[in-house]
């Protein structure tokens, strides 16, 4: 699985859950990582954040 990471805190996450692949979105807030989203798609992924800002982990 992979880990993608964007500004201000935003992190991707390739995940299996339900037997189903997701890609997760989650933000550090307050020293906490929020969960913003789970995601079937990159298309999903690119309403919340900038593709071009992400950078592999």
């Amino acid at each position: 699985m992979g880990i993608w990471e964007g500004p201000d805190g935003i992190e991707v996450e390739a995940i299996m859950l339900n037997d189903l692949p997701f890609l997760r979105v989650t933000q550090r807030i307050g020293g906490q990582r929020v969960v913003l989203a789970y995601c079937m798609d990159v298309r999903d992924v690119g309403r919340l954040v900038d593709l071009g800002e992400l950078v592999a982990a």
